[in-house]
């Protein structure tokens, strides 16, 4: 099945604690239906003292969150978007379903 949402694109959070930020996607985990978002759910983890990080101790990193509560961004209007596909010259491509803008290759 092809992606809606893909590395690199901008999406906004549409449920949860961070609803209403956008972020650009960092990371797509495909089997589990999640995405990892800069900036967006941060959570603390603790570390012990490795040679990564010689001091341990605490730092935060971004936890994914499902794919269900993103939506990628419509770049003429700014706002979230659902996707529809379209075949051009025998290449499909993502289609925001708000504007008609082409977001790419799916």
């Amino acid at each position: 099945m092809a992606q809606r949402v893909k590395k690199g694109d901008t999406v906004v959070v549409i449920a949860g604690a961070e609803k209403g930020k956008t972020g650009t996607v960092k990371r797509v985990l495909i089997k589990q239906n999640r995405v990892i978002v800069e900036g967006i759910n941060r959570v603390w983890k603790h570390v012990k003292p490795s040679q990564r990080f010689p001091q341990g101790g605490r730092i935060q990193k971004e936890a994914p969150i499902h794919l269900s509560n993103v939506q990628p961004v419509d770049p003429k209007t700014g706002k979230g978007t659902r996707v529809r596909f379209e075949v051009k010259d025998g290449v499909k491509h993502r289609v925001a379903v708000r504007s008609g803008q082409d977001l790419g290759k799916a």
